[in-house]
């Protein structure tokens, strides 16, 4: 079973009446979706008791919740002190996850700062088993799943094979898998069936069987992403979720698909779900 849903409080949310994180599921849950990505990407800001109300409601309508840590996240980071606070901000953020019942904890796998990409695949190797000890001994181990992103520009790090080469660290790193974020840093190379596939077929050779993924139509320049765009304005640049729909759903990987389009993400869940049970 692929679960469809949006990342954050978008457009429709606030047009249809609702304001409080509480409130989230039922939104969600009025779309016909099934899955909800909470923002934490400006700092782990929250409110104990509306991310209690939050979870008893997801749990009663069936959606499962993950929530994404903060865009300042340095796995990789060439200072010490930074990259190490990092798992402090994914520990603030699986403290977050456990309040509202998610089970997935999403974060950037950082940039090069002037490394080679094996240099900085390495720190990032070491900031990721810290963070899993970390979790250990909070009694979040085992609870809590950590997923790396592949990302968007260049000169970050997070391609796909990097990505799967964090997720070997521990059963409970699993891939994030920004379509994306891929399409972008590729200039548009993920076009076909084939293309898909490869990517599927690398994650299932990685032996996960849960994946979590973003989808959204991105505008790239040569460094790669330069803006999120909605399933109206997106097909210049794509990538087409149809063919990673018709791809991914073979595979029967327990797989989380959380659209980040600009404003429309919940629209855009809708749009994948239906093309999904029309496959099914």
């Amino acid at each position: 079973m692929i679960r469809f849903g949006p990342a954050g409080r978008d457009d429709g949310f606030y047009q249809s009446g609702y304001k409080k994180a509480k409130e989230i599921a039922a939104y969600v849950a009025e779309n016909g979706l099934n899955a909800f990505e909470y923002q934490c990407v400006r700092g782990v800001k929250v409110n104990e008791a509306d991310l209690a109300a939050l979870k008893a409601e997801a749990k009663n309508k069936d959606i499962l919740l993950s929530v994404h840590a903060p865009y300042y996240i340095s796995m990789s980071g060439v200072d010490p002190d930074k990259r190490l606070k990092s798992i402090d901000y994914i520990m603030q953020t699986a403290v977050a996850a456990k309040m509202m019942g998610a089970d997935r904890v999403i974060f950037h796998s950082g940039s090069l700062s002037g490394q080679t990409r094996e240099e900085a695949l390495l720190l990032a190797k070491d900031t990721l088993l810290k963070t899993v000890e970390a979790l250990k001994e909070n009694g979040l181990y085992g609870e809590i799943y950590l997923c790396p992103e592949t990302m968007g520009k260049v000169n970050q790090l997070g391609t796909l094979y990097e990505v799967l080469e964090l997720c070997k660290l521990d059963e409970f790193v699993i891939p994030c898998i920004d379509f994306g974020h891929l399409n972008a840093r590729t200039q548009g190379e993920l076009k076909t069936a084939e293309d898909f596939e490869k990517i599927a077929k690398a994650v299932f050779d990685s032996k996960k069987d849960k994946i979590h993924c973003h989808f959204s139509m991105i505008e790239y320049t040569q460094g790669g992403e330069k803006r999120h765009l909605t399933f109206q304005d997106g097909e210049t640049f794509g990538p087409d979720y149809r063919i990673m729909l018709d791809v991914f759903s073979k595979y029967g990987f327990d797989m989380r698909v959380i659209s980040e389009s600009a404003g429309s993400q919940t629209a855009d869940s809708k749009t994948m779900k239906e093309y999904y049970e029309a496959l099914r």
